[in-house]
């Protein structure tokens, strides 16, 4: 598929509200010359939702140790269903 020619800032003015949605709905980008200059407008990549965790530190201590952890001390099942 060959690529669009840049449009001149004056069609972009003309039709700025329908380049726009064309952009976002085929996710292509519109490229503008200007003063002998090639602009782009591109959607910008929606991030995906792990990339937006904050990371926390859960663990204080060598997480190794919580697997040889005696929990019996900590945990009586008839104690804690009342």
């Amino acid at each position: 598929m060959k690529a669009r020619a840049p449009i001149t800032p004056s069609e972009l003015r003309a039709d700025i509200y329908n380049i726009l949605d064309r952009v976002l709905k085929t996710g292509k980008p519109v490229e503008v010359r200007r003063k002998g200059k090639v602009l782009r407008i591109v959607p910008e990549p929606k991030p995906d939702k792990l990339s937006r965790l904050k990371k926390r530190d859960c663990i204080v201590g060598d997480p190794e140790s919580i697997v040889h952890m005696d929990w019996l001390k900590y945990w009586n099942e008839l104690k804690n269903l009342e």
